[in-house]
């Protein structure tokens, strides 16, 4: 049985990137696209990381184009849409498939220990999953549950003392 820290990214500057390198933090990944209506969300989770990062929170977004071609261009398109216009600093990765038969192995594993609406399957840009501290999927939050929204449960996974 995989567990989250077992996989691995590449980030969107290219490196390999282990998510053992995340074990006993909170972590909340997200399919993120730049030029979709949830894309405002930006700015609601660099506050949520900036907010509570010393106390153990990373958020990962990764760019899918998946939903509408709302991710059309590369790395460094990407990063100018997250750095310049939201002055997103939390760790963001290559663009990814989330649905389909070249999922990416994260979202493969997340979406079967946390199947939504449409079970298996990702609905639209900016789908948050909270994984925590021992690597064990918490909650998956809808596209439509802003930052905002999804902060008190962060707070309280960030307050539970479980390490496993």
């Amino acid at each position: 049985m995989t567990n989250f820290h077992q996989l691995d990214a590449i980030s969107l500057s290219g490196q390999p990137i282990s998510m053992a390198d995340y074990a006993g933090k909170l972590v909340l990944v997200v399919n993120t696209a730049s030029h979709c209506g949830f894309t405002p969300q930006y700015a609601g989770l660099e506050t949520l990381y900036k907010k509570y990062a010393a106390k153990g929170l990373v958020i990962l977004g990764f760019p899918c184009n998946q939903f509408g071609k709302q991710e059309p261009g590369g790395a460094e398109e990407i990063a100018q849409t997250c750095h310049i216009n939201y002055g997103v600093s939390f760790p963001m990765f290559e663009k990814v498939n989330v649905n389909g038969a070249a999922t990416h192995p994260v979202f493969r594993y997340l979406k079967d220990e946390l199947p939504g609406v449409l079970g298996r399957r990702i609905k639209w840009n900016f789908t948050k999953f909270l994984v925590g501290r021992d690597g064990k999927p918490l909650k998956r939050f809808a596209p439509i549950s802003t930052p905002e929204k999804i902060e008190a449960a962060i707070v309280a996974a960030l307050e539970s003392k479980v390490l496993l």
